[in-house]
């Protein structure tokens, strides 16, 4: 017998935690930073509803901050298991964590001297030091299809999302996991890509599975059809015409690369000026 709680990911899109539990083995899939609101953000300091040092495993399906910024924080709290993922997210998180960490540091320090905590001192959610450790838990799994045991009785393959680098379809299989007494397997969409990216891998077929948890984040509306990189070369030769600057915000990691390989592009193709960026 199996069950599957929710612990981030749902009614907001940050914060993503799901816990597995099969057998003895418990399992977490992703384990994300709340974002955005203060007070999304302060359930970050809430105690998990999980206990650390019981967790066999963690398996992440991407390396974006909102599926992994917590996981220094649950080191921090005693998991000192393996952390399962692709060769890509790893490589993306030995910047990303160690990043997040400056981050809560920096905040901590703000508040201390400019007054603006309840608490004295401030702490950081977590350090550079929990982020240090938590690199040294990772194993790299391929993103081909192959599974890995990750506990007792648990398998996970990974299969490219299309999302970011390294981003993964993730399927655990569970050993023994129904009432029936037989096996089931549970996919996790993690965050989805579209086809025909420019530097990203399309998303593969996902393999069949009994449980599907797809991510809708853009379920409840349209895009519209334009060309992305026609509508960059608008907004580009507009502002270029004004003389102004133009200011992209824009994802760190996965969007901002994007942006960088239409501009290089349109610039070769001579549908916008060459102005620095």
């Amino acid at each position: 017998m199996a069950t599957l709680s929710f612990w981030g990911g749902v009614g907001t899109v940050t914060g993503s935690k799901y816990l597995v539990e099969s057998g003895r083995s418990r399992v977490l899939v992703d384990c994300g930073l709340f974002q955005g609101l203060r007070e999304l953000r302060e359930r970050n300091w809430d105690e998990p509803p999980f206990d650390a040092k019981s967790l066999d495993a963690v398996v992440i399906t991407h390396a974006h901050v909102d599926h992994t910024g917590y996981l220094p924080r649950v080191v921090a709290l005693g998991f000192d298991g393996p952390v399962y993922c692709s060769r890509g997210t790893a490589d993306l998180l030995k910047l990303l964590l160690p990043d997040s960490a400056r981050l809560q540091e920096e905040e901590a320090d703000y508040r201390n001297r400019h007054n603006l905590t309840r608490h004295r001192p401030a702490l950081p959610l977590y350090t550079d030091t929990d982020a240090r450790a938590t690199l040294k838990l990772i194993h790299v799994c391929p993103n081909t299809g192959e599974p890995t045991e990750v506990a007792e009785g648990v398998k996970a393959s990974f299969r490219v999302a299309g999302h970011i680098l390294g981003s993964s379809l993730v399927l655990l299989e569970l050993d023994g996991a129904g009432t029936d007494g037989k096996g089931r397997r549970v996919l996790f969409s993690g965050d989805l890509g579209h086809y025909h990216q420019p530097i990203i891998r399309d998303p593969v077929e996902p393999p069949a599975c009994d449980y599907l948890l797809v991510e809708s984040t853009y379920g409840d509306r349209l895009h519209e059809a334009e060309d992305p990189k026609t509508a960059l070369a608008r907004v580009i030769n507009e502002a270029a015409q004004r003389g102004g600057p133009l200011l992209i915000p824009s994802f760190a990691v996965g969007r901002t690369q994007e942006l960088l390989y239409y501009i290089r592009e349109l610039e070769d193709e001579r549908r916008i000026p060459i102005l620095p960026v």
